[in-house]
């Protein structure tokens, strides 16, 4: 595959400035890494939060993204499981800018690299890999629910026998991955809230029941368990109202589940009910960084199997998100980052920074 000099990519030049595309030279990978073509990016929540909020950015020019697909256009000298033209998608790295995904190319180590199976699109692809990573570290990390054995490992596929979990907001990217891979756990019951318009498709990835989000109340995830225990709660939305709502579902449990793992910091009023009554409840925040070495325990088993022609996602065991194209290449990042921030519904934002090049 030849290589141009340069390549484009969309850069914050300032804090909290929309972004400008400037050009970069394309650079080699070392010897562990890939350099990888993106063809989609997807937009999550966090992108348009480290803009306008300025965290996470250290310095400017500033690239963004972090849940792309590609091809591979070059590999390190002791890369050997990837060669030129495979198609790949994986979860940047937030901070490093040459593995940021709003750009037409970047490197990857080549071990949190997943090979995208051929039933799926490069733009279905490229919404798997944060949200996954965020699920797999509030379930099997120990900074989340920790349970073992992962689904990846010997008899993972039984861990969650007996036992209930409570995921909030199942409609969401990071809630319909909870619901799976809770499945793929074996739960005995998966219990979530959505909107009514988003139950029969939240069934099919492996929900067993669907509660409106509009009116459900701890005792309906409870009852909807009946005799098995709500061991877990997982919060895919993290909002003040979801984190107090989780608590008292934890609470409504009967000593049955100990925390509520968050993907935002816990909220005040969330935190302050988990310490009241004899039932302590832990408002636990993890951060799903899968280049963080203490979480390569479960990044790279997760990549390994999610993807391939013989991965989870090639036999149909895990579906991705729905998609919605904004067109326009790099030039349409201010339009995903706006669709992105005014909400979707069960779809996950995504662009293709190669189009048009």
């Amino acid at each position: 595959m030849s290589l141009p000099d340069t390549y484009l990519a969309a850069t914050v030049p300032t804090p909290q400035s929309p972004h400008t595309l400037t050009t970069h030279p394309v650079p080699s990978p070392n010897a562990n890494e890939v350099l990888i073509k993106i063809t989609a990016t997807a937009v999550n929540p966090v992108d348009w939060k480290m803009r306008d909020y300025n965290f996470f950015l250290t310095e400017y020019p500033a690239v963004l993204g972090s849940d792309a697909s590609g091809t591979i256009a070059a590999v390190g000298s002791n890369v050997t499981t990837f060669t030129p033209g495979d198609r790949v998608f994986f979860q940047g790295i937030i901070g490093n800018y040459a593995a940021s995904t709003f750009q037409q190319y970047c490197v990857m180590p080549a071990e949190l690299v997943s090979r995208t199976p051929s039933n799926i699109s490069d733009e279905q692809a490229a919404g798997i890999s944060l949200a996954s990573v965020a699920v797999v570290t509030g379930m099997y990390d120990s900074t989340g629910h920790g349970i073992t054995p992962a689904p990846w490992a010997e008899g993972g596929d039984a861990a969650g026998k007996g036992k209930a979990i409570a995921i909030l907001g199942g409609a969401s990217s990071v809630g319909q991955y909870a619901i799976q891979f809770a499945r793929l756990s074996g739960f005995t019951k998966i219990i979530t809230n959505a909107s009514v318009v988003h139950r029969e498709y939240l069934q099919g990835l492996g929900a067993h029941v669907v509660l409106d989000r509009k009116i459900a109340k701890a005792e309906d995830f409870v009852a909807a368990a009946g005799e098995v225990p709500t061991r877990y709660v997982y919060d895919a939305i993290s909002m003040k109202e979801t984190q107090v709502l989780g608590v008292e579902i934890a609470k409504a449990s009967k000593g049955a589940a100990k925390a509520v793992v968050t993907v935002l910091g816990a909220e005040k009023e969330a935190a302050e009910l988990g310490k009241e009554g004899e039932h302590q409840v832990e408002v636990r925040q993890i951060l799903g960084i899968g280049a963080s070495p203490k979480l390569r325990h479960v990044s790279e088993p997760m990549v390994k199997a999610l993807g391939g022609e013989d991965g989870w996602i090639a036999k149909g065991l895990f579906v991705p998100n729905r998609v919605r194209v904004v067109p326009g290449g790099l030039g349409a990042v201010e339009e995903a980052l706006k669709t992105n921030k005014e909400g979707v519904s069960g779809e996950k934002v995504v662009f293709r920074p190669n189009e048009g090049a």
